[in-house]
């Protein structure tokens, strides 16, 4: 049972808890570095769906695929190995940054429910698909149609609280996050719960959750998929000591962890050395071109005065972008946030608009506000940057957004105070964003 007096959710089981599918929700990695979205700016980081310990045995993704592939060559009928194999090829495209990969497992969920329809793992692997393209209503539905054959589905149970935080609908989804607390408590429970406490401003139960988590966590995934949570809680909160303690401890578990490599180095850079993190950051886009590391590592050679590799970042993100339409991906977050900054501004109000008309977050309502204030358009932009505050989400970026929206709207004295808020709250959210807060503040 849930100890409702200090909001923690159970423990037990937790040390048997399955490896992690982090669902790639890239949107929330973009720009200047502030949201707890497992690695970047105005979006949220939701966190992972929990898959079938067999499918990341030792983990060795590309061994475990090969496997299974194999195994349905011997035995093609096997709509529970189909399911897999699809959630597998999800997993494979997030850690990838290759979307080639969701037309595949598209067709091998849609193979699972030709031999079985309705049955829940290929159903809830579509909802993990759904997510993954940023299709939250999808996800919400065949989450539920999923639920409704097996109450207990632990990656239905996650990815609906992940589709109900992404719609924006954060009522229900920490009503979501208590009911899978009841039915299956581990880790990838335990990881949503503490988001959405996070974004209602609890940041001390996120916390101790997520504490309470890694104390129990045992295998090398959970271990440093936890600690990682924590070093992203830690530095949106400007503990940037404490988010590279958390970021070690998830190395030491896997060192080739990205979201842990991609977190060290923006604390790295937050507390000034900036020559480690543009290594870090290297090594990252290496492996996983995303927007967000490549945003942030772009950032890092703009402020040096390297503006060419800046550029080649920048337009890494487009190449990507288009990559990602053209397998089914909505990435108009990525467009808005992205472009807004470093790119065709009125495409980013294109796209943020398109975004604000599918779902009503604090991330897009704060990129919408800020892709409205980069053309010139600051009355309409101030609500939106007010209301994106609302749920007593506690972001820099939000914070620096409103303050440089209220300054260009005449609103100066409450544009300063907000900036100076985002830079006392985390005053390494952004290179260029904490420079352009503090010559505001000081003219």
């Amino acid at each position: 049972m849930d100890d409702k007096r200090t909001g923690r959710p159970r423990l037990r089981w937790i040390a048997g808890c399955a490896a992690l599918l982090a669902v790639a929700l890239t949107g929330g990695s973009v720009a200047l570095g502030g949201a707890r979205d497992g690695t970047g700016v105005s979006a949220a980081a939701a966190p992972g769906a929990a898959t079938s310990p067999a499918l990341l045995r030792g983990g060795d993704l590309d061994g475990s695929v090969k496997a299974l592939q194999a195994g349905l060559r011997a035995q093609p009928r096997d709509f529970t190995g189909w399911a897999t194999l699809g959630l597998a090829y999800v997993e494979q495209a997030r850690t990838t940054a290759d979307p080639s990969r969701y037309p595949e497992a598209a067709q091998a969920l849609r193979r699972s429910l030709a031999l079985r329809p309705g049955n829940d793992a290929a159903l809830a692997g579509r909802a993990a698909l759904a997510a993954a393209r940023h299709d939250f209503a999808g996800a919400l539905a065949d989450a539920d149609r999923a639920l409704t054959g097996n109450p207990y589905s632990e990656r239905a149970l996650c990815s609906r609280i992940d589709a109900l935080v992404e719609l924006g609908r954060y009522d229900e989804a920490a009503r979501a996050a208590d009911t899978a607390d009841a039915r299956r408590p581990g880790v990838p429970v335990f990881t949503r719960y503490a988001y959405v406490r996070e974004l209602r401003g609890d940041v001390a139960t996120a916390r101790r959750v997520l504490e309470q988590a890694l104390a129990a966590a045992t295998a090398p995934g959970d271990v440093a998929y936890v600690a990682t949570q924590l070093g992203q809680l830690a530095w949106n909160q400007g503990d940037h000591a404490g988010a590279l303690r958390h970021y070690a401890r998830a190395l030491t578990a896997d060192d080739g962890y990205l979201p842990a490599l991609e977190g060290r180095a923006r604390a790295q850079a937050a507390l000034g050395d900036g020559a480690a993190a543009i290594r870090g950051l290297e090594q990252v886009v290496a492996r996983a071109p995303l927007p967000g590391p490549l945003v942030a590592l772009g950032e890092l050679y703009e402020d040096r005065g390297d503006r060419a590799r800046a550029r080649a970042q920048y337009a890494l993100v487009d190449a990507w972008t288009k990559l990602a339409r053209a397998n089914g991906v909505d990435a108009d977050l990525d467009t808005a946030l992205a472009a807004a900054d470093h790119g065709d501004r009125a495409a980013a109000l294109r796209a943020a608009r398109a975004e604000w008309a599918r779902r009503r977050t604090v991330h897009t309502e704060d990129a919408l506000a800020w892709a409205l204030h980069v053309n010139g358009r600051d009355a309409e932009a101030l609500p939106h940057a007010r209301r994106a505050l609302t749920t007593g989400y506690r972001n820099a970026v939000f914070l620096y957004h409103l303050g440089m929206i209220e300054r260009a709207a005449g609103h100066r004295a409450e544009g300063d105070a907000h900036l100076r808020a985002a830079l006392r709250l985390n005053s390494g959210f952004s290179p260029l964003g904490a420079r352009a807060a503090r010559a505001e503040v000081t003219r």
